[in-house]
């Protein structure tokens, strides 16, 4: 019987295991530069950018901003393709599904990714599992406003003057389940105020009532309520970023006006599907960082209502998980879901 002492003995059969072996190498080496190759030539056609919401909103804009500058970047075309429908959940799972090649991305919006999960029963993807983070793009600042003939202005008279309604106090939002939403039940959840969430299909017309004087309060991103706080219209009442709106540089946070480690915001960012190759991400991230830290796209997306926010991969994804995780207990002590 040969054993690992013999089998050398035998110099045709060294001679196979050698030559497998060598074969076998440059199989793998030959196979590595093509992989090298292929995706240091990426992008070689237009990239397909999935927005899954409709035309015209803040989303879609931003998308389509970013696409335009990177499509500059990256000498191909990225192509904006709206794919709206069940709170972006439809878009959203389209790409979850799509080949990781980095010819179909996605415009990530934090509703979808880190809060659909939880108040859907089912949304046809997994935010953890499904993709690849590339970068945010940004962050929309939340704020709180309220109409002028209601008596409290700070935040801790507000609490108050709620705690005394049979009824609570009323804040409509353009949605259930949307992040102003959940923002809402986190500041009833951490102070013990008396509020009633009153959705609405869209911001604008949560902001014509609170104008009308039909609701007390709003819950709504800074970009649709500016106008409104600058002319004298409403009260702006706090902002739920870490730090104050550049925009707004007068009106405290939440957590300046007494609520700790109060820090939420709606974000946008650019995913790819799970599995894509590293040196794809890398490089579209870096592309976006260039991007994003122009000045005069930092000034248009100034104007949406959101600021830029340049970082890696990892960061984003860090994020992502922080929110996903923590919405989850918001969403089940508030029992909110979307049927």
């Amino acid at each position: 019987m040969e054993t690992l002492k013999t089998w050398p003995r035998r110099p045709w059969l060294q001679t196979m295991l050698s030559t497998g072996l060598l074969v076998g190498a440059l199989g793998s080496l030959a196979l590595s530069a093509s992989t090298a190759d292929a995706q240091s030539a990426y992008p070689s056609k237009p990239i397909r950018l999935v927005v899954p919401f409709a035309t015209g909103g803040v989303t879609d804009t931003s998308g389509r901003l970013i696409a335009e500058q990177l499509s500059k970047r990256l000498g191909q075309q990225v192509i904006v393709d709206n794919k709206p429908g069940a709170s972006g959940n439809i878009g959203t799972q389209l790409v979850a599904s799509a080949e990781p090649d980095g010819y179909t991305l996605l415009l990530g919006f934090d509703g979808t990714l880190v809060i659909n999960p939880h108040v859907f029963p089912k949304v046809g993807f997994d935010t953890a599992k499904d993709f690849a983070p590339i970068g945010k793009i940004g962050d929309a600042i939340l704020i709180l406003v309220s109409h002028p003939g209601v008596p409290a202005k700070t935040l801790k008279e507000m609490i108050a003057l709620s705690k005394t309604q049979s009824g609570g106090l009323s804040y409509g939002t353009s949605g259930t389940g949307g992040t102003p939403h959940i923002a809402g039940e986190l500041l009833k959840q951490r102070t013990g105020a008396n509020l009633t969430h009153i959705p609405y299909k869209g911001g604008g017309q949560a902001m014509t009532d609170l104008l009308g004087g039909t609701i007390p309060l709003v819950y709504t991103a800074v970009a649709g309520a500016i106008q409104h706080v600058k002319s004298g219209k409403l009260h702006a009442v706090a902002v739920s970023s870490a730090q104050r709106a550049p925009s707004m540089p007068d009106v405290p946070t939440f957590m300046e006006a007494g609520v700790p480690d109060f820090d939420i915001n709606s974000w946008v960012g650019l995913l790819a599907p799970a599995k894509t190759p590293r040196a794809i991400v890398d490089k579209l991230n870096t592309e976006l960082n260039v991007v994003l830290n122009d000045p005069a796209v930092r000034e248009r997306l100034n104007t949406l209502g959101i600021t830029a926010s340049p970082g890696g991969p990892e960061k984003f994804g860090r994020d992502m998980a922080r929110d996903l995780s923590r919405y989850a207990g918001v969403v089940k002590a508030a029992n909110i879901k979307v049927e």
